[in-house]
């Protein structure tokens, strides 16, 4: 178990680390490369293609008028974090990995937030197929973390359960 100063100094560092990678990532994208053009990585396998996502998760919701999307995707993403984030750095009864999990939620969150806040989109430029098998939306730094954090949380309630 953490001491509650271990514990809040691994939340930010967390955070800021997931905010700093993901801001870094998308100023170089951002200033290096042109929109919608494939530049290849690893083969086809992974691929940057840079896209500014006015929407959230593969674009849903820019299609909304700019008052909803204001309210879905800045308002109560934002009470959202504020609430997970009083609620990692004070419940006590949160695992190491359950408090690495939220503060990755937390740190993308951020990010995502701040580019909708100062850019009015999201700059989304990873993509990864498999051979057709398996393909991923276009993402970035912060989504990665995000996703990342949920599976943290699941493995970690899964441990809990069993």
């Amino acid at each position: 178990m953490l001491n509650k100063r271990d514990r809040n100094l691994l939340i930010t560092t967390i955070v800021f680390l997931s905010i700093i990678l993901d801001q870094i990532s998308k100023i170089w994208v951002r200033n290096n490369f042109e929109s919608y053009i494939e530049n290849s990585i690893i083969g086809d396998v992974f691929t940057l293609i840079k896209v500014e996502n006015t929407g959230a998760f593969l674009g849903m919701g820019s299609e909304l008028t700019e008052t909803l999307r204001i309210l879905l995707l800045i308002v109560l993403p934002i009470i959202f974090l504020i609430g997970i984030s009083i609620y990692t750095y004070f419940d006590k009864a949160l695992d190491k990995i359950s408090i690495i999990g939220f503060s990755l939620i937390i740190g993308g969150g951020i990010a995502n937030i701040f580019d909708r806040i100062i850019y009015g989109s999201v700059t989304d430029f990873l993509y990864l197929d498999f051979w057709g098998i398996f393909q991923t939306g276009i993402f970035n730094i912060a989504d990665l973390s995000v996703t990342t954090g949920m599976i943290l949380i699941l493995i970690s309630s899964f441990k809990k359960s069993s």
